[in-house]
């Protein structure tokens, strides 16, 4: 894919593993790279991988990743000619993509009002019907609790609440019965505008066993658009995806192309620009219907590009700079499996937790790969989504990926955080996900009461004991552990106050 003009020098406008990520793909490329980061991220592995890193100051999201002004004015002052938004934040903010071109540079993502119409989710489906793409009967919301009662009613109970600014589970709330309907209401109302700075909600009929899957599409904003296939997403948490993978174990080829079809007409209709993703729900029966657009790279992008051997992110750096799609999608083959590693808690109900990594070993071998921003003395930070990593199996066929992910998570160690690892171990081994059966609702439903198998029959973690050991053996060096610890914090270890020097000079 030719590009129309160069890019020199590209700013992150994100954290963690996705601007690492990134960092790495503009760096094969030639293009240099601007890292941002606030006080909690000082230190942090995307700040030194990068070229350059600016410090944003703040200490909370609206204080630093969030300020429009702040990030836009860090891109001109560090000379970058383009911002690459990542996910979430502001990657579908369409006032920071305008700011962006406003200030003479590349936003690389779609236009400013293509997030505008496919953010709002009731003027997505306004577009979505437009199309012709199957929806889920939706009710506005009334001026009184009379008028919110007989919206629901007249849906049939159950409904969810959603935000039509949201995204990502925020703003959501199921109502089984006109009795909770004001609360949730509430409650959605407040987490969307905290969320999201738009405290619109809107009623949706509930589908209350789907499956949700979403179709990989890329447009070069010619109005070319090509589509790179499905990923199954019905592994999830209270509405937050889990556990990821390409191709779904549950459609056929018809519906399928179907699917595919659909999405790429959406994205069609607007001239599409850069990655995009169509989400579905489907049912027993096998009927679809459009869910929402994300106007995005997805956190789940990886299993796309591991059954189609592409870099997404250089497509989107490409196109951004003016190239055309190729001619036609690439083959896809085998299967690709992704799991988010979340400092969590699944035997409490998934509650976030925090901490120091004292220890990380990432898993290696065929098929595997991480997408990963942590290291020994990471401080995992509270005021950030808790998601730590992301590992990826693939292999050629569904059941050999599935074995060679269970035996990645088993060799992952990180130690000094209570994490997700061990839940995602058993959903793994769970009979209704290697039958492909798995649900939206189904962790709720077969996880509720979770225990760790080591506190669920009192036996003691042999792997994690090792694995604690070799660590605490690495790190004092041995028989000179006792002297090591006393005289950490007096004389720390030149290695750990290097900052931002790399082999083969200094980094800015």
């Amino acid at each position: 894919m030719p590009a129309t003009h160069d890019m020199k020098r590209l700013l992150i406008a994100n954290r963690g593993e996705i601007a690492c990520r990134i960092i790495r793909t503009a760096s094969e490329m030639g293009i240099e790279t601007v890292a941002v980061y606030s006080e909690p991220d000082r230190g942090a592995l995307h700040a030194s991988l990068a070229d350059r890193a600016v410090a944003l100051g703040g200490d909370t999201p609206a204080t630093s990743y969030l300020d429009i002004a702040r990030v836009v004015d860090a891109a001109i002052a560090e000379g970058a000619d383009a911002v690459h938004p990542g996910y979430g934040f502001l990657a579908e903010n369409a006032t920071f993509a305008r700011a962006v071109t406003d200030a003479g540079l590349v936003f690389v993502g779609p236009r400013a009002e293509t997030i505008e119409s496919m953010g709002d989710k009731i003027s997505a489906r306004r577009i979505a019907v437009d199309c012709g793409l199957p929806v889920i009967p939706t009710a506005d919301l009334g001026a009184d609790d009379a008028a919110r009662v007989a919206a629901a009613t007249g849906l049939g109970f159950p409904v969810v609440v959603k935000a039509a600014a949201g995204g990502g589970g925020r703003g959501m709330r199921v109502v089984t019965e006109r009795d909770g309907l004001a609360a949730a209401l509430d409650g959605a109302r407040r987490e969307a505008g905290a969320a999201f700075g738009d405290d619109r909600v809107y009623l949706e009929k509930y589908l209350t066993d789907p499956r949700h899957i979403e179709v990989q599409v890329f447009g070069d904003g010619s109005g070319r658009v090509l589509h790179l296939g499905e990923r199954e997403c019905s592994v999830q948490r209270r509405h937050q995806k889990i556990i990821e993978e390409a191709p779904s174990p549950a459609i056929d080829d018809e519906l399928r192309e179907e699917m595919g079809s659909a999405a790429v007409a959406l994205a069609e209709s607007m001239g599409y620009l850069g990655a995009g993703t169509v989400e579905f729900v489907v049912d027993d029966e096998g009927r679809f219907y459009f869910l929402e657009m994300n106007t995005r790279l997805q956190v789940e992008h990886a299993v796309t590009e591991m059954v189609t051997s592409t870099d997404l992110v250089r497509w989107q750096l490409e196109v951004a700079s003016g190239a055309s799609l190729p001619a036609s999608a690439p083959p896809r083959r085998g299967h690709a499996i992704e799991c988010r590693v979340y400092a969590e808690d699944p035997a409490a109900g998934f509650v976030p937790t925090a901490g120091v990594v004292r220890r990380v070993e990432h898993p290696s071998g065929p098929g595997i790969r991480v997408d990963s921003a942590l290291f020994d003395g990471f401080r995992v930070p509270v005021e950030y989504d808790p998601m730590l990593a992301k590992v990826v199996a693939w292999a050629p066929d569904r059941d050999h990926a599935i074995a060679r992910m269970r035996r990645a998570l088993e060799e992952l160690a990180l130690l000094g955080v209570v994490t997700n690892i061990a839940f995602l171990v058993d959903v793994l081994g769970d009979p209704a996900f290697t039958a492909g059966e798995f649900r939206t609702t189904t962790v709720e439903q077969r996880y509720a009461d979770w225990r760790r198998a080591s506190d669920r029959d009192g036996a003691s973690d042999d792997l994690a004991v090792a694995a604690a050991a070799a660590a605490l053996l690495v790190t004092a060096g041995g028989a000179g552990a006792t002297s090591r610890t006393a005289t950490r914090e007096q004389a720390p270890d030149p290695w750990e106050t290097l900052g931002a020097w790399r082999v083969g000079g200094t980094k800015e």
